[in-house]
C-alpha cells in the first residue's frame, strides 16, 4: 500500500471502481477493448447523446438527443459560422481576425468568444444562426442573461446538424478553416483547464472536437504550467434553475466532434453532473459515457484505464523529477496507462515507490505512487 487507507477510500469512490481495475468499459486486468452498442451513462449523471455515421447517413446512438443543454464553450462554432457566413468574395480570414478565431476554436479562449459576442449583437447571432442552419432546439440565453453567451440552449441533435453543415454544405474555405483548427484542438485551453476529455481521451486521431465546460464547482486549471487563471465567460453565478427550461446549476462538461478518417463520424456529448463535483470526477464520468458509445471509424487507444489521486499531479517527460513537469494532471482523473518502468524513487512519506507510469495521450509520466493501485507495481500493466 502506497497511502493512508482513507486517501485509498476517497479514491475510490471517485473513480467509481476497485483499487487495480481497469475503467467500467473493460473488465479487470485486460487492455481496452470496442464497447457495445449501448450509452453507459455514469451514475448521476445527465446526458444528451447523438452519434452520426455520415457513410451509412443514419445515428448509431441517441440517447435524449433533443435535450437542452447549456452550451458552454460550444456555442463558440456557432459564433465562427456566423462570422464566418456569406463573406465575400473568396471567404479569406483577415491576420487580424484569424488571430482571436483561432484560439476560440482550438483553445475555447474566452475573451475572444466575449468580444464577438459584444461587437456582434450577442443574442442576436443566436437568432441569425438558428435560422440559418433551421436547428430545431438550440435558444438564447434566459431573460436576464443575455449576456452570457455560455448559456445558450444546445441539444445534441442540433450539434450534428452544426457539423453536417460544416461537413457537407459549407463553401469548402468555411469547411476547412473550422475543421483544421478543431483538428488542433490545443490539450491546455486558454484558461489552463485539460480540454482532451471525451472524443479526445476516448479515441486515436483523427479527431476533431469543440469541446465545453461550465461549472463553480471547478477548481483552477493548472494544465500546462501553474497557474492562477479562472475561467470566464461560461463559469458565472447561475440563477436559480427553475426561471429557465435549461439547468444552468449543476456542473457541465461536453465534447462535441468528429471521428474517423474523413471525418466518418459525428459524435456530439452533453453532460450534468452533481453539484459539487470536481473537474477530475466529471472528466472521468465523460471520458467513461464516451468510451461506451458505438462510433463507426473510430480507433480506440492501447492501455490500462487507471484511477488517480491527489491534486496537481506532475506529468513529466522522464520516470523522475529531474525535468520540469509538461504539465498537471485535473485533481483525480482517470488516465490511460501505456506501460510501465523503474525510475527515480518517489517519497510520500510514509510510502515511497520507485516505479512510474507512461502516458501515452499526455507523452509524459506520472509516479505509480499516484495510481489507485494495491501495489507500487500495476499487477496487469506491461513493462515499458
Amino acid at each position: 500500500m502506497k497511502r493512508p487507507l482513507l486517501a485509498v477510500a476517497a479514491a475510490l469512490l471517485l473513480i467509481g471502481g476497485v483499487a487495480g481495475s481497469a475503467a467500467a468499459d473493460a473488465p479487470a486486468g485486460q487492455p481496452v477493448r470496442p464497447a457495445a452498442a449501448s450509452v453507459e451513462v455514469p451514475s448521476g449523471v445527465s446526458a444528451g447523446v447523438a452519434v452520426f455515421d455520415r457513410q451509412t447517413g443514419t445515428f448509431t446512438e441517441q440517447l435524449n438527443s433533443s435535450t437542452r443543454f447549456r452550451s458552454a464553450s460550444i456555442v463558440k462554432l456557432l459564433m465562427a459560422l456566423d462570422y464566418l457566413w456569406d463573406r465575400d468574395p473568396d471567404y479569406t480570414v483577415p491576420a487580424a481576425d484569424r488571430a482571436w478565431l483561432e484560439p476560440m476554436l482550438r483553445s475555447s479562449n474566452d475573451s475572444a468568444a466575449n468580444n464577438y459576442w459584444s461587437d456582434h449583437g450577442g443574442t442576436a447571432i443566436i437568432t441569425r444562426m438558428v435560422k440559418n442552419l433551421e436547428l430545431k432546439d438550440t435558444a438564447v440565453p434566459p431573460a436576464g442573461k443575455e449576456g452570457f453567451w455560455g448559456y445558450t440552449a444546445l441539444s445534441a441533435r442540433d450539434t450534428v446538424t452544426i457539423y453536417r453543415y460544416l461537413l457537407d454544405s459549407a463553401p469548402a474555405p468555411v469547411r476547412t478553416f473550422v475543421m483544421d483548427n478543431l483538428r488542433q484542438s490545443t490539450r491546455c485551453a486558454s484558461d489552463k483547464f485539460d480540454q482532451h476529455f471525451g472524443i479526445a481521451g476516448a479515441f486515436s486521431k483523427p479527431w476533431a472536437v469543440k469541446q465545453g465546460w461550465s461549472g463553480t464547482s471547478f477548481e483552477k486549471g493548472t494544465c500546462g504550467t501553474a497557474s492562477t487563471a479562472t475561467a470566464t465567460g461560461t463559469s458565472s453565478p447561475a440563477p436559480a434553475a427553475a426561471d429557465v427550461d435549461v439547468d444552468l446549476t449543476r456542473p457541465a462538461l461536453h465534447s462535441t466532434g468528429t471521428v474517423g478518417a474523413g471525418d466518418r463520424s459525428i459524435v456530439a456529448v452533453f453532460t450534468l453532473h452533481p453539484v459539487g463535483t470536481s473537474y477530475g470526477k466529471a472528466y472521468t464520468d465523460i471520458g467513461r459515457l464516451t468510451r461506451s458509445l458505438n462510433v463507426p471509424g473510430a480507433t480506440r487507444p492501447a492501455g490500462w484505464w487507471y484511477g488517480t489521486w491527489s491534486d496537481h499531479v506532475n506529468v513529466r517527460p522522464n520516470p523522475n523529477t529531474g525535468n520540469p513537469a509538461i504539465t498537471q494532471l485535473p485533481a483525480g482523473v482517470e488516465v490511460l496507462v501505456g506501460c510501465q518502468a523503474r525510475g527515480e524513487k518517489v517519497d510520500v512519506p510514509p510510502y515511497s515507490n520507485d516505479w512510474w507510469a507512461y502516458l501515452p495521450q499526455y507523452n509524459g509520466w506520472i509516479s505509480n505512487i499516484y495510481i489507485n493501485s494495491p501495489d507500487n507495481k500495476m499487477p496487469d500493466v506491461k513493462d515499458c
